[in-house]
């Protein structure tokens, strides 16, 4: 099986290159990295779990030999989620982060029996949708994402789970890669303001990171960020005490 993926990779790389069709006055081709079958085998070998499942497998059955916690959260979400240092920012917190970088709402959803409904928590927080319209995984509407999050979100309810959903964070142009070019505001907002209405509908918490966190430009307030995306510490000392506050509300 993973001969034949090999193979297939490589029959896709020539594939570009027979398509353009005629012959060229110079040769200049695009620079190759080194180890090309090394990396097809890790990317044919990434395909088979393409939503992985396998990242928090270990430690999901080991929580999961645990008996369930009135007190437990799960994070779920993308990097912004996963580079969050929950033990740090909330200490002695039964918080558990399954959060995984770059993923999208649909990858989300397949991960919310294995990631948060197996675990028994009390609550969980959905931070997720920045990746969609960035394209992580494929151009999407609106409605697919608003869809994906509803599905994660009755899911978890019809388990007794308590939700939160996050408002995205906003973006910024003031570091070295300008973030609103794949993230552009207008669609954060857009988001934001459906998640802020289908909590109220589905008597889910809210938090509003974006306000927090907003400039007078309507961007990333500068600081907050190495890159324009992802919070740094000072970002997360925001956004822990809106989290803290919107849990205890929840498990109220």
């Amino acid at each position: 099986m993973h001969r034949n993926a090999t193979t297939l990779l490589f029959a896709a790389l020539l594939l570009p290159a027979a398509a353009y069709g005629q012959f060229v006055e110079d040769f200049k081709p695009s620079r190759a990295n080194c180890c090309l079958p090394g990396m097809a085998q890790s990317l044919a070998d990434q395909l088979q779990d393409w939503n992985q499942l396998g990242r928090y497998h270990g430690d999901n059955e080991r929580l999961k030999a645990l008996q369930p916690d009135p007190q437990r959260v799960v994070f779920l979400g993308d990097s912004i989620t996963d580079g969050w240092k929950l033990t740090q920012f909330f200490p002695g917190k039964l918080y558990v982060n399954r959060g995984i970088g770059g993923q999208t709402t649909s990858q989300m959803l397949v991960r919310v029996f294995p990631d948060v409904i197996d675990l028994k928590p009390a609550a969980l927080i959905v931070l997720a949708g920045t990746n969609d319209i960035s394209r992580n995984t494929g151009p999407q509407t609106p409605a697919m994402v608003e869809e994906n999050i509803q599905a994660i979100t009755e899911l978890a309810q019809a388990h007794g789970i308590k939700v939160i959903l996050c408002s995205l964070a906003p973006v910024s142009d003031y570091t070295a890669r300008k973030q609103t070019e794949h993230r552009p505001p207008a669609d954060i907002l857009k988001l934001n303001a459906w998640l802020r209405e289908y909590a109220a509908k589905a008597h889910a918490v809210y938090v509003d990171y974006y306000a927090a966190l907003v400039d007078d430009k309507g961007m990333l307030r500068d600081g907050f960020s190495e890159d324009g995306l992802h919070p740094n510490a000072k970002g997360y000392e925001l956004m822990a005490p809106l989290a803290e506050a919107a849990i205890q509300r929840a498990l109220r």
